[in-house]
């Protein structure tokens, strides 16, 4: 069963399973849910993760490190067109946007790298 283009990975994976076990759409979505969950959460404790027969995840902290300072280059832009008069109200309410997650980006990934 080729994957069609308009479904999501995620998606995909929850059909072909329903297919193929006969159990509903509806309770694989839970369990695949919860397996990405529980997986979010021990990267979040962890610096590695692996699925047997899948492959190996790990947190690279040099890569963590350039991306916190690309986040706080990207933080400061959000802030200068927030605090320019000359900004639409649609351009602020972007970059406020962008600040929020920006900036919740940058705590996650210091939490991790053990900065304060």
């Amino acid at each position: 069963m080729e994957k069609p283009v308009s479904l999501s990975i995620k998606e995909w994976l929850i059909r072909k399973l329903s297919v193929k076990m006969m159990i509903s759409e509806r309770i694989i979505e839970e369990v695949v849910n919860h397996q990405f969950n529980v997986a979010r959460s021990a990267l979040d404790t962890n610096d590695s993760l692996e699925f047997s027969g899948f492959g190996k995840f790990w947190f690279n902290k040099k890569k963590a490190g350039y991306k916190v300072k690309s986040l706080l280059l990207q933080k400061k832009n959000c802030e200068d067109v927030i605090s320019n008069l000359d900004s639409s109200s649609q351009k602020k309410k972007a970059a406020e946007l962008k600040l929020i997650s920006t900036t919740k980006n940058i705590e996650l990934l210091k939490s991790k790298l053990h900065e304060d």
